[in-house]
């Protein structure tokens, strides 16, 4: 199977679709709730691995409650594939997620993933319509506070709440009211 050249609506909606898969890891970083209840569409259904399954609230509800064992959590999106059919779609989003545990004894995990998702456009937005993981690897390890003190890490780090950097820095990624 070869791939063939994409017509501008196409594009267009594959853009979409980019813009949404990395909201999503926004929304979780930064804990904006509001912005990730709004990606989900009033009838999605999410499987968070063996974790989670149900509807887009409770899922909003369950981030809220398993993220904050966490002080900071970073979702890379690596690469993502997807095929449109009209208003419909799914797409397959490989992720490096980061998480690390709150003092005094901080671990880092760190896994592969996948996001297998299916998506509908309604009213002109894309949104999810169901999305589940799936593990690929993990890996576990003792936080090295000394690897924050490197001369490579003395930019302001990251939070993972509203007093991140990039509210103060970047006015258009204003805090969603939620």
């Amino acid at each position: 199977m070869g791939i063939r050249d994409a017509g501008i609506e196409e594009v267009i909606a594959r853009d979409s679709l980019r813009r949404l898969v990395t909201a999503y890891s926004r929304a979780a970083d930064r804990r904006d709730f509001a912005l990730l209840r709004s990606l989900y569409h009033d009838d999605a259904f999410d499987r968070h691995g063996g974790m989670f399954e149900g509807g887009a609230d409770g899922y909003v509800e369950f981030v809220k409650k398993a993220i904050s064992a966490y002080e900071m959590t970073v979702h890379y999106v690596v690469n993502m594939s997807f095929e449109i059919d009209g208003d419909e779609a799914e797409g397959e989003v490989h992720k490096v997620n980061y998480h690390r545990t709150h003092k005094p004894d901080p671990y880092e995990i760190i896994t592969g993933s996948r996001s297998l998702d299916r998506y509908a456009r309604r009213n002109g937005e894309w949104r999810f319509l169901s999305r589940s993981i799936t593990l690929d690897w993990a890996r576990k390890r003792p936080v090295d506070p000394s690897a924050y003190d490197d001369f490579a890490a003395r930019s302001p780090h990251g939070k993972a709440g509203p007093d991140d950097l990039s509210y103060l820095l970047l006015s258009r990624f204003g805090r969603h009211p939620g």
